[in-house]
């Protein structure tokens, strides 16, 4: 019992963890150059003067980041499925007698 409990510890929960924490950590300065460009984009829209040229690398530089975003926002949600099908799977061992 104490072996599968280990078992699911090691490859399931500490993985889901892990995937979870490395995710997040490159989450936030991501969010931090989204916030950055979506700014810059919306003083390049506000300028009257500015190239459709000067517009679209500002859009293109924010997509970049909304993009970088949402995978690395994914990868936090995997790794918390992952997680919580090793606790789902410990919670759910029969119990010793």
């Amino acid at each position: 019992m104490k072996l599968r409990i280990l078992a699911l510890l090691t490859l399931v929960v500490l993985p889901g963890i892990a995937a979870m924490g490395i995710s997040t950590y490159y989450l936030f300065p991501e969010w931090v150059a989204l916030a950055a460009s979506h700014r810059n984009y919306q003083k390049l829209a506000q300028v009257p003067t500015t190239s459709a040229r000067d517009l679209s690398v500002a859009q293109s530089a924010e997509t970049r980041h909304r993009l970088n975003c949402f995978a690395e926002g994914i990868g936090v949600l995997l790794g918390g499925v992952i997680f919580a099908i090793g606790v789902h799977g410990i919670c759910t061992l029969p119990q010793q007698r």
